[in-house]
């Protein structure tokens, strides 16, 4: 609550809040997926060396075919929006080559450095790696500090100094024994800005925010920006953390942090959330929580020594795995018009929300490449495009999970059922319903499987397969023995 509070005393009151004259010198602050104003060390730094120009500079071509997605870009509208109003309207915006623009700024300006949280994605190290030498080399003062992971994955290695493969000895061996996280730091005070530069633009002139049309506006789904980001938190530690060891896993439920969005984009640092819980009483549902957020520590690790993690199987044994191609039922899945109420509620919500429960992230994923063995590699895609918290490293290391190629992953004959996975953890059917109400007469015992209803249940019910829910689009029981085979056969070496 108290980084909460101090956010908005310092919006109410522009505590700190100058507007300084480019004319002397500053020092330019870079926003990138760090998008608040506590906890944020490079922006400390800054504020020591001068009066800051904040910037924000959307940068689409760098990241090549993992630019951000039609749900990341709208979510970014409204985090820049909301950054932009605790900044009194202070921050600078641009959009295209981040050093062509930092060399303008500086070649217009005085400036005298210019200061960064790192990112850790292969195509930033190395764009950020070329501006740092290109900077200094113009004599400019540049920084760059940790402000989204808790530790380096330069620092948490094996003890031969090899990068760890498997989550449990990474985190406990590596992570709980290394130096333990810093305190997180309170807004800078004071925090004396700079009048935005004339090329700045607005930020409707970024086109964040794509055409697709959401069923719910995202305002309501979301608190969007730093302040709804530690009111999330507070909430869920209040309301969600009592439950979460074992409500995490009832999409239903109220008990999962929904963080990951303000994780990604910076509005809450890892930092604040590993304090705010570590003050809390341990128990069983602490430590499993700080450990899922080992987990993203973990493959934050995972694609800084594999920088191809994103397209390359991690295990190359299924490099020659027989995967289909089958567009249609691709386009069901993607649609949630597979017939399996459980996978198209998962996949309806997340068209309609940017957003989808982690357990059942896991169930879609399974089937789509377990049951209708079709690439990861399309689900990781379509994710990328339709989560709100698109995250190259999380997003990655996660289907490489599911598949059976990734660090850690799960065994490959570990294939989800969607109908028990619907039975054990949405038994009342409510989260199912909610996305498929096509549904909200078939009673319980067929929702997950209305193909095995008889034909008065589906009269009564007012459900007629092909016509008003798609029937199934494949054989669960077959395709799972299907999967097995396929997977014995790379098990074996023989594909």
């Amino acid at each position: 609550m108290r980084f909460e509070q101090e956010i908005s005393d310092f919006q109410k009151k522009g505590v700190g809040l100058y507007s300084h004259p480019m004319s002397q010198p500053i020092a330019i602050y870079w926003f990138r997926q760090d998008l608040r104003l506590s906890d944020n060390p490079a922006l400390h730094q800054a504020a020591k060396a001068g009066p800051v120009l904040p910037i924000y500079i959307l940068d689409d071509k760098t990241p090549g075919k993992h630019a951000m997605g039609g749900a990341s870009r709208l979510y970014l509208y409204h985090s820049l929006k909301a950054l932009s109003e605790s900044l009194n309207g202070h921050l600078a915006l641009f959009t295209g080559d981040p050093l062509t623009i930092l060399k303008k700024l500086i070649k217009e300006h005085s400036v005298k450095g210019v200061f960064w949280n790192r990112l850790y994605e292969p195509y930033a190290i190395m764009r950020d790696t070329a501006i740092k030498k290109a900077l200094k080399d113009l004599g400019i003062e540049v920084e760059s500090h940790n402000a989204s992971l808790l530790w380096e994955p330069w620092l948490i290695h094996k003890s031969d100094e090899t990068p760890y493969k498997v989550f449990t000895p990474f985190y406990k061996k590596g992570c709980l024994s290394a130096k333990p996280p810093r305190a997180p730091l309170p807004t800078p005070n004071p925090l004396n800005l700079v009048k935005k530069p004339s090329g700045s633009l607005t930020l409707d002139a970024l086109k964040l925010r794509p055409l697709k049309k959401w069923k719910e506006p995202i305002e309501a789904l979301w608190t969007i920006g730093e302040k709804g980001a530690q009111k999330r938190l507070n909430d869920f530690l209040k309301e969600g953390l009592p439950h979460y060891r074992k409500g995490r896993d009832f999409p239903a439920k109220p008990y999962v942090s929904r963080l990951s969005p303000h994780l990604h984009f910076g509005e809450i640092s890892p930092h604040q959330i590993y304090a705010a819980v570590h003050k809390l009483k341990g128990t069983e549902n602490t430590a499993h929580f700080l450990s899922e957020i080992g987990w993203r520590e973990f493959s934050y690790n995972l694609l800084y020594h594999n920088p191809d993690l994103p397209e390359k199987n991690f295990q190359k044994k299924f490099d020659k795995f027989p995967w289909k191609k089958s567009p249609a039922a691709l386009k069901a899945w993607q649609k949630g018009e597979t017939g399996i109420p459980f996978v198209d509620a998962g996949m309806r919500e997340l068209w309609q929300t940017g957003y989808m429960h982690n357990r059942v992230r896991m169930v879609v994923g399974s089937f789509l490449i377990k049951n209708l063995l079709i690439d990861w590699r399309e689900g990781e895609k379509w994710f990328w495009d339709c989560l709100l918290d698109a995250d190259l490293a999380n997003n990655s290391a996660s289907w490489q999970w599911v598949a059976g190629c990734g660090a850690d992953a799960a065994p490959y004959f570990r294939i989800f059922n969607p109908v028990t996975q619907g039975v054990k953890f949405d038994p009342e059917g409510e989260y199912t319903l909610k996305y498929v109400p096509e549904l909200s007469k078939m009673p319980l015992k067929y929702l997950f499987n209305p193909w095995e209803a008889p034909s008065d249940v589906l009269d009564k019910a007012g459900v007629v397969l092909g016509k008003t829910y798609p029937k199934p689009i494949v054989d669960l029981k077959a395709s799972r023995e299907e999967a097995l085979k396929a997977f014995e056969k790379v098990k074996g070496g023989i594909c």
